[in-house]
């Protein structure tokens, strides 16, 4: 049968592509320039291309403030320069903790991002999540005069519905090209509230955020019974771990999605790359699929 794993390069936008795998860097905060360099050429070398961040990463796991994962990378970027040409940089804004969301100032954010990560401009730029209190009118707005003034190259959503998305759209006046969904074994939402329907009919490229479901589909103690067995039983035959596998499931849609490795350890980063080389037929996908749902699909 047919391996659904697709292991080529994605387009971003007309002009860009990027690995199937990518690098996220919520997690890259508290530790030296030094430690984090090692770990951003790390996943460069593995493929991992996309470095995606955010202003609001620094918060959690171990961060100390807002905008400290952006800056950590920064000076990355500041002591070996080099990097920059061999990465699609990412990055995303919206988030302002206690409001919670503002894409009213979306200019100015982008502008801290960039003063925060020493570049010029951003290959990406991505609303992290919707405003429900801003006109998408008044949103495109401000993502078109980035994009005019070369702050950014490309724009993307991030956690938005499908009729969020089109609404931002359709007062753009140049294409979406990406959309940053949860997805993974653990959380199914975008194969059935549209979200991967839209990115294929616009040919947006998906950047899925916890592909591991913040790491318990690496632990099937974790996980429903009927999942648990699917997973081991398809890593075992595809002498993996369950972690290298679940990655492949995402892989595996005909949206091509890239999967987004957070983790900042090395071991694992190179380990992430053994899922190009699994082999998921359409039995075993929907398999993972219902065992995952706890039902069978109709």
């Amino acid at each position: 049968m047919q391996n659904l794993v697709d292991s080529t390069p994605r387009p971003l936008g007309a002009e860009m592509q990027v690995g199937p795998l990518g690098f996220g860097c919520w997690r890259l905060v508290a530790m030296a320039a030094d430690e984090a360099q090692q770990r951003v050429e790390c996943a460069l070398e593995q493929g991992m291309n996309l470095i995606d961040t955010a202003d609001v990463y620094g918060l959690d796991w171990g961060g100390q403030s807002f905008g400290e994962a952006e800056e950590l990378l920064g000076r990355v970027l500041q002591q070996a320069p080099h990097l920059r040409s061999r990465m699609v940089l990412a990055s995303k804004g919206g988030i302002i903790p206690g409001v919670p969301y503002d894409s009213a100032n979306l200019q100015s954010a982008c502008e801290d991002s960039l003063r925060r990560l020493q570049v010029e401009q951003l290959d990406l730029y991505q609303v992290h999540r919707p405003d429900l209190l801003n006109h998408p009118q008044e949103t495109a707005r401000l993502l078109e005069n980035l994009r005019t003034s070369g702050k950014i190259r490309e724009v993307g959503v991030s956690n938005h519905t499908p009729a969020q998305t089109a609404a931002l759209a359709a007062y753009l006046g140049f294409p979406l090209v990406s959309q940053q969904p949860e997805y993974s074994a653990l959380h199914l939402q975008p194969l059935f509230d549209g979200t991967f329907d839209q990115c294929m009919q616009y040919q947006h490229t998906v950047l899925a955020w916890s592909p591991l479901g913040g790491g318990r589909l690496a632990d099937p103690s974790q996980l429903n019974a009927e999942l648990a067995a699917a997973l081991e039983q398809l890593a075992a035959r595809e002498e993996v771990d369950i972690a290298t596998l679940c990655l492949a499931f995402v892989l595996a849609h005909p949206s091509r999605p890239v999967a987004l490795v957070g983790s900042t350890n090395v071991e694992r980063i190179v380990q992430a790359t053994r899922a190009l080389t699994v082999q998921l037929n359409r039995a075993d996908v929907y398999r993972i699929i219902q065992a995952s749902m706890g039902a069978a699909l109709p």
